[in-house]
């Protein structure tokens, strides 16, 4: 019976390249879900000046094409500069990879986003948005369901515990239908601040638990 993975694939599965995390990361991001099996995460590191991703690592949680993936797409960023990484595509790291099943083709595209939001949250953290749109609900909501419910390993949104958001004059308020001394509410909040507090308008961002 043939193998389903080419030789590349194989060898980015059993010897991932620059896996791991970096230590206050310039940008970070995570993509993916529990719930269909494959994430993957993605730091990197940005030269200030020349705007080069100087370092990059990532993590993933999945099959082997996930993990190459993610390798793959990290030999592809190292050393472009911003604007050059936003410009890999999912079609590109497979090729690299010298093609992956057809079943699998969502891994190139789970990296490819991985490595996109990266970029956004350090573009976000440096005032580097082109486009400002002004925060509304229904983006924070979009950004909260990237935010895992630790107990049912999906999103808060999924699993309704997000009871309320409401934003006012660069304010912005969360309730979480949790009580505040859960052993998982630490987590949550630090988690719903690495997500909402980059956004360009937001000045202030309060996190509440449901007594």
């Amino acid at each position: 019976m043939s193998f389903p993975y080419s030789e590349t694939v194989m060898e980015h599965f059993r010897n991932p390249h620059n896996v791991g995390k970096i230590e206050n990361a310039d940008g970070k991001a995570m993509e993916g879900s529990p719930a269909c099996g494959d994430m993957v995460s993605v730091h990197i590191k940005v030269d200030p000046e020349t705007k080069i991703i100087s370092d990059i690592k990532f993590e993933s949680y999945g099959c082997a094409s996930n993990i190459a993936t993610g390798s793959i797409i990290t030999e592809l960023a190292k050393g472009k500069t911003l604007d050059e990484a936003k410009k890999i595509t999912w079609k590109e790291a497979s090729e690299a990879l010298g093609g992956l099943p057809k079943i699998k083709v969502h891994c190139s595209v789970l990296a490819v986003e991985g490595l996109l939001s990266a970029i956004e949250n350090y573009e976000e953290r440096h005032g580097l948005i082109k486009d400002r749109k002004p925060t509304t609900i229904e983006i924070v909501r979009k950004r909260l369901k990237k935010v895992m419910n630790p107990m049912a390993g999906l999103d808060l949104v999924r699993t309704n515990l997000v009871q309320g958001i409401e934003i006012k004059k660069g304010s912005v308020r969360v309730v979480i239908d949790l009580p505040p001394d859960h052993q998982f509410a630490p987590a949550i909040k630090e988690e719903i601040k690495e997500k909402i507090e980059p956004l360009w308008d937001v000045k202030e961002l309060t996190v509440e638990f449901t007594e």
